[in-house]
């Protein structure tokens, strides 16, 4: 065997190796949803059967549509605000000059690196203050102020790695600044915004902490807040968890499909715009 051969050989047992230990805990969670003894199901790795009993449980008894709904609107919500704020930001930093510009960049890059679970007491409080507790809109601005520093910095490197000659060609032929962002700079940095709102989406889905202690009425619960209802004091039910993490995990999977192609098509669509 040729040592090419051999090299070949080795990348495709790395690379089966590597999606082997990527995706065994989506097949674990998913056949363990599934299994209709999951709850003593040990090691084993093939389920006992096919049941969607788990799911019919937690669809239904467990109130989870309800969960799904709420952290829809919260996500969708922190995706789309974040996304509009954090590009006008990104283009307030990153092409005009003003005065304290540096120091706006810099409590930009020192928010971002403050830990979220430091500002829960703080945050809490402030909510408490102004009657924003138990309330949907009110996580949703908690997330924002978490996504946008993020954004706002990621999207400054985009924004200043398109030409300005670009932009001012659309000036000399009689395009006005509104014209000019949304049919120009807008496509040229599209694989930035996209790459914000996964970010974005990520942390307005899957926190818990502040979705915790700000929710009081069930009916406002998130997935992750939702979710840990399914573990006791002593006992976990493990089917209902696992499939109410396997419906956790559809949409985040979902959302990815939809916008994988504008993070490598997003540059040469902007580039034909104008």
């Amino acid at each position: 065997m040729s040592r090419q051969t051999l090299g070949t050989v080795g990348k495709a047992v790395a690379i089966a190796a590597l999606l082997l230990f990527s995706l065994f805990p989506a097949y674990w969670m998913i056949s363990t949803a599934l299994d209709p003894d999951a709850a003593r199901r040990g090691a084993t790795l093939v389920p006992d059967g096919i049941t969607f009993a788990h799911f019919e449980r937690v669809l239904g008894s467990g109130g989870f549509g309800l969960f799904l709904r709420n952290s829809a609107f919260v996500a969708l919500g922190t995706v789309l605000i974040s996304a509009f704020v954090a590009l006008l930001a990104a283009v307030a930093v990153g092409r005009f000059t003003f005065k304290f510009r540096t120091a706006v960049l810099v409590l930009i890059l020192v928010v971002q690196m403050v830990p979220m679970e430091a500002l829960v007491i703080p945050l809490f409080l402030q909510a408490r203050n102004l009657n924003m507790l138990d309330s949907l809109p009110a996580l949703t601005v908690v997330y924002l102020a978490f996504s946008l520093p993020f954004a706002i910095w990621t999207l400054r490197g985009f924004v200043q790695a398109v030409p300005l000659e670009i932009e001012e060609a659309a000036y000399v032929d009689g395009a006005s600044w509104g014209r000019t962002f949304w049919s120009i700079l807008v496509p040229l940095v599209a694989p930035g915004v996209v790459a914000t709102s996964v970010f974005a989406f990520i942390t307005a889905w899957n926190e818990f902490i502040f979705a915790y202690t700000f929710l009081q009425d069930a009916s406002k619960y998130t997935v992750a807040v939702g979710l840990q209802r399914f573990f006791g004091a002593n006992t976990a039910d493990w089917g209902p968890i696992m499939a109410a993490s396997t419906l956790i995990t559809i949409p985040i999977v979902i959302f990815f499909v939809a916008i994988q192609s504008k993070l490598s098509s997003g540059l040469t669509v902007g580039a034909v715009k104008g």
